[in-house]
């Protein structure tokens, strides 16, 4: 158990944290996976706009590394590229 108080709150904030970004990581997952559930090319289109957005803002407050953020964007490009019209 921690003594100090600075180390009490650092405890806190992890959990917190902890919490918030394991929000944020299960919507982005969801997101994810309900887009390669599409078949309309159109609406996966849009949705897709909507998904990179997101993707690069996780990314750029460092919830997820840049790199997963630009993989996962190229995948679901290459995703939608192959839906039928």
């Amino acid at each position: 158990m921690a003594n100090h108080d600075s180390s009490k709150k650092r405890i806190r904030q992890t959990a917190s944290r902890r919490l918030h970004n394991r929000y944020y990581a299960k919507t982005a997952r969801n997101a994810v996976r309900n887009l390669r559930k599409m078949t309309d090319k159109a609406a996966a289109e849009t949705r897709f706009r909507e998904i990179s957005a997101m993707l690069d803002r996780l990314a750029s407050k460092n919830h997820i590394s840049k790199n997963k953020a630009a993989n996962l964007k190229s995948k679901l490009a290459k995703h939608i590229a192959k839906l039928a019209a």
